[in-house]
């Protein structure tokens, strides 16, 4: 019989890392997300491009990180930017900044996808509609596609949002101080191994279950208004 001991986390210090990892963790989850949005908008709307010379790149950048590691995007981007130590406000930006890059790379390609998807979803009858009474390309996605999209989009985005907290543990390998990087320096002192990692999957899944219900709870209530 396994006896697992979770006497650490009477320590204030144990409790102190291990809230300082969770609020790195969201924060670099709420950046990819909110900048990453942003920096989507680029590649879905060159996908959606009549002309082949803007989809061709915007394809190929989107395959070629949604089709490599993440783990692997982000030691080549710390490797290219090798920025030296510079610490702010106690965070390495050496560090930080090359992570916070290489997420925003990888998001923006996924979420690219779920905004092509939204407007792919909105009925084209609606484009046309808007074009007939004199509005531009641009006029027609700014004021009738995009907002009808955003019902479609706004979901699989927090869906995306609960994958990203999940995968900031890769950016222990970069020593940015996230959850995965606190458990590693209690590691180092403690002998409960197994019961830091349980600890971390609880922690993980305090953050994310409740998102994926809320999530969950949004997409019913969006279809129920669309169905009246």
């Amino acid at each position: 019989m396994i006896l697992l001991n979770f006497s650490f986390l009477e320590n204030p210090y144990s409790i102190s890392l291990l809230m300082q990892g969770l609020g790195m963790t969201l924060l670099l989850a709420f950046l990819a997300v909110a900048m990453g949005s942003v920096l989507a908008l680029i590649p879905a709307l060159m996908r959606l491009s009549p002309y082949k010379a803007l989809r061709v790149p915007a394809t190929f950048y989107v395959e070629i990180i949604r089709g490599t590691p993440m783990l692997v995007q982000v030691l080549l981007i710390y490797q290219l930017l090798n920025i030296p130590l510079l610490l702010i406000g106690g965070i390495d930006m050496g560090s930080f900044v090359p992570g916070l890059v290489a997420l925003l790379i990888n998001s923006s390609a996924y979420i690219s996808e779920i905004i092509r998807g939204g407007i792919l979803a909105v009925d084209k009858g609606q484009g046309e509609a808007a074009r007939s009474l004199g509005l531009s390309e641009s006029q027609t996605m700014r004021h009738i596609i995009l907002p009808q999209a955003i019902k479609q989009i706004f979901p699989a985005l927090g869906n995306e949002f609960v994958t990203i907290i999940k995968e900031t543990s890769i950016f222990m390998y970069l020593g940015i101080a996230e959850l995965m990087y606190q458990i590693g320096i209690l590691k180092a002192s403690s002998p409960a191994v197994t019961e830091l990692y349980i600890t971390a999957g609880i922690l993980y899944l305090i953050l994310t279950y409740p998102l994926s219900k809320l999530m969950n709870f949004i997409e019913r209530r969006l279809r129920h208004a669309d169905a009246k």
